[in-house]
Order: C-alpha cells, then sequence, then structure tokens
C-alpha cells in the first residue's frame, strides 16, 4: 500500500523558521510531483508549493521568496522549508504526492496533514 506520512508542524515564534517532510511509502517506483497546500478553519485549501521530478518548482505569492520546496527523488520524500513565518501562516499544511506504484499504477495521496502555528 503506497502511503504519505507527514511530519515537522509545530508551534514556532514569528520570524522562525520550520520544515515540514513527506516521505512516500510502500512499493513505489517513482514520485512524479509533490506539493504542499494548506487550510485554515473554515477556509478552502489553498495550494503553497509544488514541484516536479524534474525539480521544477511553483510557488503561491505568499510563500514566493520564504518557502522552499524540494524533492529527493532517491527517498522519496519532499520537503517545505517555511523561513520569516508569520501568524497568517498558521494552519494544517497537508502534501499531495503524484506517485508511480510498482506496476506503473497511478495514486493521487494526501498526507495526513500537520498543525503549523505561527505565534509569540
Amino acid at each position: 500500500q503506497v502511503q504519505l506520512v507527514e511530519s515537522g508542524g509545530g508551534l514556532v515564534q514569528p520570524g522562525g523558521s520550520l520544515t515540514l517532510s513527506c516521505a512516500a511509502s510502500g512499493s513505489i517506483t517513482a514520485v512524479a510531483a509533490m506539493a504542499w497546500y494548506r487550510q485554515d478553519p473554515g477556509k478552502q485549501r489553498e495550494l503553497v508549493a509544488t514541484i516536479n521530478m524534474s525539480g521544477g518548482t511553483e510557488y503561491a505569492d505568499s510563500a514566493k521568496g520564504r518557502f522552499t520546496i524540494s524533492l529527493n527523488n532517491a527517498a522519496n520524500t519532499g520537503n517545505l522549508l517555511m523561513t520569516s513565518l508569520k501568524p497568517e501562516d498558521t494552519a494544517v499544511y497537508y502534501c499531495n504526492g503524484k506517485i508511480y506504484g510498482s506496476q506503473l499504477e497511478w495514486h493521487d495521496l494526501w498526507g495526513q496533514g500537520t498543525q503549523v502555528t505561527v505565534s509569540s
């Protein structure tokens, strides 16, 4: 069974940094793409950043210059480095993975979500 497991959330002061990780496990051929979303209670889930297996990245305007998404193809793990964090970055962060399984079947999966709270 292919699944995504997130880690790295927590409480951080404004201006601080945090790294979120998303590990894909199971019978995997490759992670084709990974993305991070975030969601506040009562709001729609919003896209934060994406990366494909070639290393191409895109960022939401709110993340540009502060967040860095990366993908380790060998380890099937993606990271989101968040710096200069602001209280408005507080949300539950979810990773989404587009994954080729061992038989090249397509998986579109979500992690369980991890809470990020930016507060003094």
